[in-house]
């Protein structure tokens, strides 16, 4: 069995697009019995109180990319808004959802650049 180094395994990451790495992660999570980002997480406690930043966020539309369908319907699900309403978001930009914890958009976010679009956190 091939062995891979630290840098190997870096560059391969890379390559893979948000679906991919979280199918690693759940197939990590299956064969080892450990979710590699609760690991993450544990290890840098402190570097978290010293890098506190604001516990709510906003998240910000900023370019649905070339399929805004997918967009739009990410938009409707998320805040309840008529089609009319998310597509002129999809199509504007604008505030998705304010006021939520960082953890709540980063998944978020996740899901928006799976569907091919551009998000902030502000």
């Amino acid at each position: 069995m091939a062995k891979f180094t630290k840098d190997e395994f870096i560059a391969g990451l890379k390559e893979m697009t948000i679906l991919e790495v979280k199918e690693l992660v759940d197939a990590m999570k299956e064969e080892f019995g450990v979710d590699p980002s609760a690991v993450a997480v544990a290890a840098a406690p402190a570097q978290a109180e010293e890098a506190a930043g604001p516990s709510t966020v906003t998240l910000v539309l900023t370019n649905a990319g070339g399929n805004k369908i997918p967009v739009i319907k990410l938009v409707r699900d998320i805040t309840g808004l008529g089609l009319k309403e998310a597509k002129a978001i999809a199509d504007n930009g604008g505030n998705i959802k304010e006021d939520i914890s960082t953890d709540e958009a980063n998944e978020l976010k996740a899901k928006f650049e799976e569907a091919g679009a551009t998000v902030e956190l502000k």
